[in-house]
């Protein structure tokens, strides 16, 4: 297998390990027929997994926000606080890593998909621009100028309603000033000066 250095006279200070190919090719060739033998003489193909592909579905991260869940000893592992990944079964703890792991290698896997993605082609690309395109068009003819309209109205009157009430609230002031300075002329006339706010002058 391997040679010491005292094989070759010109390497004396080589203390690499020399290895002998053709002993270690014969080996492979052993192992690959053995498993030949156990597998009935069939060779067993490679796994062929799918093109990475984008989801289908919309990723549920807000439906246990904010909600108290008690957890026993019985409670089922899908139902214990944290994320469950029903591929996998497994739970994780935060949206952060649930997300890190439905996008990792190890459940695509398990989905059956490898994590090469298919090259898109020119024609895709361009089909793909269209389908976008048509669906901003949908949206703008979705958009009613008539209901527009009507919000516009709805605005207006809320502001109009929003400065009748400050006028409203400034005639208040007013008046209330108003009835102020007429009961300090009352007072002054029946011979009040105050009610101890200030001393009178000797």
């Amino acid at each position: 297998m391997a040679s010491g250095s005292g094989s070759n006279n010109n390497s004396k200070n080589d203390f690499r390990r020399k290895w002998d190919k053709d002993e270690y090719e014969q080996m492979a060739q052993r192992r690959l027929d053995e498993e030949r033998d156990k597998k009935d003489g069939k060779m067993v193909p490679p796994v062929k997994r799918e093109l990475l592909r984008h989801r289908d579905y919309k990723v549920d991260l807000e439906s246990k926000l904010g909600k108290t869940i008690v957890i026993t000893k019985t409670t089922p592992q899908a139902e214990m606080g944290g994320y469950y990944c029903n591929v996998c079964d497994c739970v994780v703890k935060d949206s952060i890593n649930f997300l890190d792991h439905i996008n990792g290698k190890k459940h695509q896997r398990n989905l059956g998909m490898s994590m090469r993605v298919e090259r898109s082609s020119l024609d895709q690309v361009k089909r793909r621009f269209e389908a976008n395109k048509k669906k901003m068009e949908e949206k703008q003819k979705e958009y009613d100028f008539e209901e527009r309209m009507k919000e516009l109205r709805e605005e207006e009157e809320k502001a109009k309603a929003y400065k009748k009430e400050k006028m409203r609230e400034r005639k208040r002031r007013a008046d209330d000033d108003v009835d102020f300075e007429e009961d300090d002329e009352m007072a002054a006339v029946m011979g009040f000066s105050g009610f101890g706010a200030a001393k009178k002058a000797h």
